[in-house]
């Protein structure tokens, strides 16, 4: 109550506000800035999104997207100057400011009040008031909470509720993971009683593939896909020739991990995409299997206790066979 009190008396008048999220962001985080975003001007306030990276086409759909600042260095000024003049920072669905690259450098020497709002595990202590529940679905679903809490339900629309249902929903897995708790279908169901069209949603990120992404996705599971059944283990190594190969867009390999952790007996599965600079590292897993500690302990990374990901400077090659010699230490849990 303490932290939804101090959030009420600093809200209390109009202020300018900033709202960012973490680098490629997806529909929760998106969808909770933009929700967020959209409760805020209906208070009155001046309110901007800015987000570290661009974000996949399929999320375009949303409220106060067309508004939305996607940083970069020809937009650098300018979000310096919106982060520097905001009074209130909202930091949304990331646990450490290295999440949002050279904005977060930015937002440590603010002099606005930065307000967390998060599920991610270990959260940096860099906000004056946070909102951390590492129980939460989604940071979807604790935008919902923190407006209901403020005693504003009745000001979250359907363009709000849209925005944060898809939130809820991709990280949620369509309501499938553990995470899919009372409390989500709750607020689900008021999400529904406010107009929200769920088909649309679903259509709008699922069924929007292009050409290219869907023969991407077949070649993807013909010829790149691993199984390590000695360690119930599968995984995709994508290289940067492929992705030009199929002209990979931003949101194209959203995803494909899901695919390795869907094969009977799988209870680990990581991706592996070759981005030149870096190899970044998605992990999936089930039941006790914490890909949260093996990514913080192997690739510098981290998550959730089943989602998480990771970066490696080594080539994708080395990168894999790094991650193949880890399997043996690891044995007990996977036979599980």
């Amino acid at each position: 109550m303490q932290q939804i009190n101090e959030l009420r008396e600093l809200l209390q008048s109009p202020k300018k506000i900033m709202i960012t999220t973490h680098h490629k962001p997806d529909a929760d985080a998106l969808g909770s800035s933009l929700g967020l975003a959209g409760y805020l001007k209906k208070k009155g306030h001046q309110v901007t999104v800015i987000t570290p990276t661009d974000y996949p086409s399929f999320l375009n759909w949303m409220s106060g997207n067309d508004e939305v600042l996607i940083y970069s260095h020809r937009t650098d000024a300018q979000a310096q100057a919106i982060i520097k003049d905001a009074e209130v920072l909202f930091c949304l669905d990331f646990s450490a400011l290295s999440r949002i690259n050279e904005l977060g450098g930015y937002i440590r020497e603010a002099k606005g009040t930065k307000v967390l709002i998060d599920h991610h595990l270990e959260p940096e202590p860099f906000a004056e008031i946070m909102f951390s529940n590492t129980s939460a679905a989604a940071t979807a679903e604790l935008v919902y909470e923190v407006i209901r809490d403020l005693g504003d339900e009745e000001l979250i629309d359907t363009a709000i509720g849209e925005c944060l249902y898809a939130g809820i929903m991709t990280d949620t897995g369509s309501f499938r993971h553990a995470s899919t708790t009372r409390n989500v279908h709750l607020i689900i169901a008021d999400l529904l009683h406010k107009g929200v069209d769920i088909c649309k949603i679903h259509r709008n990120i699922y069924d929007s593939y292009s050409e290219s992404r869907l023969r991407f996705l077949g070649y993807v599971l013909k010829d790149k896909l691993t199984v390590v059944r000695e360690y119930n283990t599968a995984f995709i190594a994508v290289t940067s020739e492929e992705l030009k190969q199929y002209n990979s867009q931003t949101g194209d390999t959203e995803g494909l991990v899901n695919f390795a952790l869907s094969i009977e007996g799988v209870r680990f599965a990581a991706l592996f995409i070759d981005r030149t600079e870096a190899v970044k590292i998605s992990f999936r897993s089930v039941g006790d299997i914490s890909v949260n500690e093996f990514a913080r302990s192997h690739f510098s990374g981290g998550g959730h206790k089943n989602a998480s990901g990771g970066i490696s400077y080594l080539s994708l090659a080395e990168t894999v066979e790094k991650f193949k010699s880890l399997l043996p230490q690891y044995a007990d849990q996977l036979a599980k």
